[in-house]
């Protein structure tokens, strides 16, 4: 497995790795799958400046994660949300942990201190969504900070959403900026 940087010529691999997930899950709450002009659209945006890695297997794509903007202020630089997919039959091989330690460390060499992640959580029992993300989070060193009920409706049913949290770096009383676009 290699880690490496997404490129906009990885948008139609990519896309391929997320429609599943809009199609079949309540994992991403978006209900039609993007076109591939508008996948490209989205890396350009996010990897101007944040990091946006993929995953390596055999020479295809078999994951990513990128990290985007918290919030809009200056206040939020330090603080990302952060963001991961893995092909359906690439789970549960260590490539989620791999691309999210790799992603750490590419926000901590920027300047970032705050990951944070919004994820879907089933307010009861479903077939759209289990609480896999939560679980994977909280072993990367994520802990749960807050929890919005019934926020997000997809296939005829109502889900929660979760916020976790991993601080990776000091918060010191005169930070440096962050560096973005790196």
């Amino acid at each position: 497995m290699k880690i490496e940087k997404v490129s906009t010529a990885d948008a139609e691999e990519l896309l391929a790795i997320y429609a599943p997930y809009v199609e079949e899950t309540a994992i991403s709450f978006e209900y039609e799958v993007p076109s591939v002009d508008e996948f490209r659209n989205r890396i350009e945006q996010i990897s101007a400046k944040y990091p946006y890695i993929k995953a390596v297997v055999d020479g295809k794509i078999a994951g990513y994660a990128y990290a985007a903007g918290f919030k809009d202020r200056k206040a939020y630089d330090w603080s990302v949300e952060t963001t991961i997919y893995i092909r359906k039959d690439c789970r549960q091989q260590g490539l989620g942990k791999a691309l999210y330690e790799n992603l750490e460390k590419l926000l901590k060499e920027m300047g970032i201190l705050n990951m944070n992640a919004c994820i879907a959580s089933p307010a009861a029992e479903s077939g759209h969504l289990t609480d896999d993300s939560y679980r994977f989070h909280k072993k990367m060193g994520f802990t749960l900070v807050g929890r919005f009920h019934n926020s997000g409706y997809k296939f005829g049913e109502w889900y929660d959403m979760i916020w976790m949290e991993k601080m990776i770096s000091e918060h010191e009383k005169d930070m440096p900026d962050v560096r973005f676009g790196q």
